[in-house]
């Protein structure tokens, strides 16, 4: 994706380079907090690679293995906004670094989990260590390009959640197949400490490599600076400057207050509440699905793979589109339903026809993929001033409550059910809602003015 092609946000006469100077910083940024999330997408998701032989190794029953992958999501969004916060406080390279690391200690450490209590402890301290980062990233992007070319950037960012799979799939059917008994371990406790690897390193670089605002970045001109600045201004909250800690916590206790006071941004959630109860319930069970057809598990992985492929080129698509138009909740809309209508007939499929499953999960991902660049930029027009990095996070912890629930879900019916069907079509119903919400609460409005002024 290039910005060479995204009209100049500034006036025709400006003097500075404005299209050159954004796909500079889109090259600086994007690539490494696509790298980032690849590496936190992965590490949220290689449990449901490892599930088969870990489940029987382990004795867990789909019971425990959903509340497991779902428990992540309680510590998680537990401290999504009070983390967004904190970032929009200290700045990004300091905290972005910290998350990093830390999950991929706690991701780590998986490898070693013995029953089912370490298994939900280590599961729930990975929601807390990774708390923050996604709607983190979203608000560190607004502080560096104008909204009106967000649906295509957040595209770019979001890749990294297919791509994850993409990869990640194959590459853990690998894992599990090629370092199965190395060092006298399964090949599923090593693949937990292979693909934590890339979350630590990649903290660490971010620690040097990030820059918080563009006033701060030296790898731009002093004039270029000024420019970038002058074109987010007004869209952006006012930071403090970074390390600024004194008054931290009251103020962040009042913010939160105010943040769930804002009906919109509750709604809102809610609305990504139904689309990520899709994106997980089917994503940590897909592998096991799969395996169910019997092909082993480096081929499960290339066709686990096959999905999230079609809804990386879908997402890509669907967001250039929606920027063209300048629309946002149709294009949200629309796609949520896509979603829908595949999780249905894949539930109706499921045990008749492995084929015809695997053509409607693909349609399926088309549809949730191309669902969140356009509803994230609806999220972050429909807020500015200090408000927008409290409503992101709020947004998406209510929204990641499905993460939760989703595999619980799953696995809860499919233990009752004794088969898959019926759980993807329980799953359908979560995109319906995100699209009857999305377009009851209307096209992009901004913050309401609190005492006279944006907060």
């Amino acid at each position: 994706m290039s910005l060479h092609d995204l009209p100049r946000p500034g006036a025709m006469d400006d003097p500075i380079d404005g299209v050159e100077v954004q796909a500079r910083v889109f090259r600086r940024l994007v690539p490494f907090l696509i790298m980032c999330y690849f590496a936190a997408y992965l590490d949220r998701v290689n449990l449901s690679f490892a599930a088969a032989t870990m489940n029987s190794d382990l004795k867990f029953s789909p019971a425990v293995y959903g509340w497991g992958a779902g428990i992540f999501f309680m510590s998680y969004a537990l401290l999504e906004t009070p983390s967004n916060y904190i970032l929009h406080h200290i700045g990004a390279r300091i905290w972005i670094a910290r998350i990093m690391v830390t999950w991929g200690v706690v991701s780590a450490a998986l490898a070693f989990v013995r029953d089912e209590t370490g298994f939900y402890v280590l599961r729930f301290l990975l929601g807390a260590a990774e708390a923050g980062f996604m709607p983190g990233i979203i608000l560190y992007l607004t502080y560096w390009f104008p909204q009106a070319q967000r649906g295509r950037i957040l595209a770019a960012f979001l890749f990294a959640v297919p791509l994850a799979t993409v990869i990640g799939a194959p590459l853990s059917g690998a894992v599990l197949s090629y370092a199965e008994g190395v060092g006298g371990m399964r090949g599923w406790r090593w693949l937990f400490i292979i693909e934590a690897a890339p979350a630590i390193v990649l903290g660490v670089v971010a620690w040097f490599y990030l820059t918080d605002r563009p006033q701060t970045a030296d790898w731009l001109a002093p004039a270029e600076r000024d420019w970038l600045t002058a074109q987010v201004a007004g869209e952006t909250a006012d930071a403090d400057e970074p390390g600024v800690l004194q008054g931290l916590l009251p103020a962040m206790i009042a913010a939160m207050i105010a943040a769930l006071q804002d009906r919109r941004a509750l709604w809102l959630g809610v609305a990504y509440f139904g689309v990520v109860l899709a994106l997980y319930g089917l994503g940590m069970w897909l592998p096991q699905i799969v395996d169910g057809y019997g092909p082993g598990p480096l081929v499960a992985g290339f066709v686990t793979a096959l999905p999230f492929l079609c809804g990386a080129f879908a997402m890509l698509w669907w967001s250039r589109r929606s920027d063209r138009r300048g629309e946002r909740v149709w294009h949200t809309a629309l796609a949520a339903c896509v979603a829908a209508a595949g999780l249905a007939a894949a539930g109706w499929a499921a045990a008749a026809s492995p084929m015809g499953a695997t053509a409607a999960i693909c349609l399926a991902a088309i549809g949730v993929f191309a669902t969140l660049p356009p509803f994230w930029a609806l999220v972050t027009g429909s807020f500015d001033g200090a408000r927008a990095a409290l409503a992101i996070a709020l947004i998406n912890s209510i929204g990641n409550l499905a993460g939760f629930f989703g595999p619980w879900m799953v696995g809860w019916i499919k233990e009752a059910s004794g088969g898959y069907g019926p759980a993807l079509l329980a799953l359908a119903s979560g995109p319906l809602v995100c699209a009857a919400l999305v377009v009851y609460l209307g096209p992009d409005s901004p913050a309401p003015v609190l005492n006279g002024r944006r907060d």
